[in-house]
């Protein structure tokens, strides 16, 4: 397994067992926070661990919207969606990876949950940490997405990352993540939970993301 003082940029991250006890443990000690404002919509959104494909190689998940749909089309997301009556956050990202990519998984494969994030459209998301292990099949719904990624772990290692830009709100800065397997950067909320699994996950550190904002274009 990795040790996190000798990351360095593009270094592969193998998927196995010492990968998944390294996740689980590190989010088991991680001080989660949590937001509640009653006024806000909850929300949950899957960082799914799986392999690259043909090789033993971590990756997380993630997903292109399609540019029709009234929210955030076009953009890059997490499998999530909001959380229907009577549902937990775990129980929402399930549900979610399963109805958007047809990865199935159950409760005892999440590996523990990041910090709350409070968009600009008014919701409340949890991002769910969630092992699907190898060779696992995507099967997307063409209605909520439009392409599959598999993101390898060491594109999150990038110096390049994170990307800070001014905001209109005096103090916050605009976070964004350059990816190298997409070619080009991804914004927050989606560069949030990114960039915080990099550093309580890869580093080891205590990072907090709240105080991050999303670009304009995010907003609705």
């Amino acid at each position: 397994m990795f040790s996190n003082s000798q990351l360095t940029s593009g270094q592969s991250i193998p998927l196995g067992e010492s990968l998944k006890s390294l996740i689980r443990n590190r989010l088991s000690v991680f001080e989660t926070r949590a937001v509640n404002e009653d006024k806000l919509s909850r929300a949950a959104v899957a960082f799914t661990i799986v392999n690259v494909e043909a090789s033993d190689e971590a990756a997380f998940v993630l997903t292109r919207r399609p540019k029709h749909l009234n929210r955030h089309g076009g953009q890059y997301a997490l499998p999530g969606g909001r959380l229907d009556d009577g549902e937990s956050s775990v129980e929402a990202a399930l549900r979610e990876l399963h109805e958007e990519i047809g990865i199935l998984v159950a409760e005892k494969d999440v590996l523990g949950v990041l910090d709350d994030y409070r968009t600009r459209s008014g919701f409340i998301i949890t991002p769910v940490v969630v092992w699907a292990g190898p060779n696992v099949t995507v099967n997307p719904d063409p209605i909520e997405v439009a392409m599959v990624f598999r993101i390898p772990l060491a594109d999150l290692v990038s110096p390049r990352i994170p990307v800070l830009e001014s905001s209109e709100d005096e103090g916050r800065s605009i976070l964004s993540a350059p990816i190298e397997t997409l070619g080009h950067e991804v914004y927050a909320p989606t560069a949030a939970f990114m960039y915080q699994f990099r550093e309580v996950i890869l580093f080891d550190r205590q990072t907090r993301v709240a105080q991050f904002d999303q670009p304009k274009f995010a907003w609705k």
